[in-house]
């Protein structure tokens, strides 16, 4: 079996429905030991400083996890998200976090006219995610996979990935005016787009990626995808649901917010309900085309246990 009919097969197996969220919402709730999770929290913590702070964790996080096998190819995406393989020449896709290129990989290999640029907060990183795809056997990879440094949350995109798209006022939803940083750092990520536009996306993919930004800054980080989107552009969301096994095991030291948790390294995680998240996309702009939670229930391995997972899934597009 070669390599795509595999990442087929795989795709095609995925199944998203194990279980009733709302059943295992009740024995949530229900039960006195995680009361914990459910109580209000008073005293959010300083936004930029935690920002600065969030994104060193991030850093030291994917240094410590370079080989790559921490992250599996995220393949079953072509199943949930099928227009990543439908859309036609020139279709150009922006990942939001790309990591070290566990979701690049198979959005290469599912589609050969996609061009995708991908951006993350730490140049370690994207150098591994080139490295990664460049030895992935994709297609003319190295020409149609073009990463780029950004913190997103905090700085903004570019200027050059949508600028004629920049119909709303400065306040609202626009590009942030991201000032180039002239560190040898930048200079080992020339990119020609940078001296004219890119024109706009045609799909963003937030995957697992809003989940580790600070809940303030949400709705900015949010707007700054609508902008990069071309007018019918579509956002793909996928980011940990609420009661997923993860935010259970996170004792109640940890928590630095309502619904959201500091791992011991540093790294934070949000827990979405369906109401935040379409909350956060319409408030942005975008109209809702999808969202529900996935529910998957997964053997570890090791022990033998049962592990219960939920995502919340999502399509968003911003209006023509």
């Amino acid at each position: 079996m070669s390599v795509s009919a595999a990442a087929t097969a795989e795709a095609s197996e995925y199944h998203s429905k194990d279980f009733n969220w709302e059943t295992l919402r009740q024995e949530i709730e229900n039960d006195p030991s995680l009361k914990y999770h459910l109580l209000p929290f008073p005293s959010p913590q300083q936004e930029e400083q935690h920002s600065k702070d969030s994104i060193k964790a991030w850093q030291k996080f994917h240094n410590q996890h370079s080989s790559g096998k921490f992250f599996k190819e995220r393949r079953y995406l072509l199943k949930e998200f099928p227009e990543l393989v439908s859309c036609g020449d020139g279709c150009k896709v922006l990942e939001v976090g790309c990591g070290n290129g566990s979701t690049a990989r198979p959005i290469l290999r599912g589609n050969k006219k996609i061009v995708l640029y991908a951006c993350d907060c730490s140049y370690e990183t994207l150098e591994r995610a080139k490295e990664f795809v460049a030895g992935s056997n994709i297609v003319l990879a190295e020409h149609r996979f073009r990463p780029f440094y950004c913190d997103f949350a905090t700085t903004g995109f570019p200027k050059w990935l949508a600028c004629e798209y920049r119909r709303e006022p400065k306040d609202q939803n626009c590009l942030s005016d991201v000032t180039e940083n002239k560190s040898h750092e930048t200079d080992a990520w020339p990119m020609e787009e940078t001296s004219g536009c890119v024109g706009g996306m045609d799909f963003v993919t937030l995957i697992f990626t809003l989940s580790a930004v600070p809940l303030q800054t949400m709705p900015t980080a949010i707007g700054e995808c609508f902008s990069v989107l071309k007018p019918g552009g579509m956002l793909l969301f996928r980011d940990y649901g609420l009661y997923d096994m993860t935010m259970l095991r996170f004792e109640p030291e940890q928590r630095v917010g309502f619904r959201e948790y500091m791992r011991s390294d540093g790294t934070r995680s949000y827990f979405f309900c369906l109401d935040t998240v379409r909350n956060l996309f319409i408030g942005a702009g975008f109209i809702e085309l999808e969202i529900e939670y996935c529910c998957v229930k997964s053997v570890n391995r090791r022990s033998g246990k049962n592990m219960q997972r939920v995502w919340v899934h999502g399509k968003f597009q911003k209006p023509t």
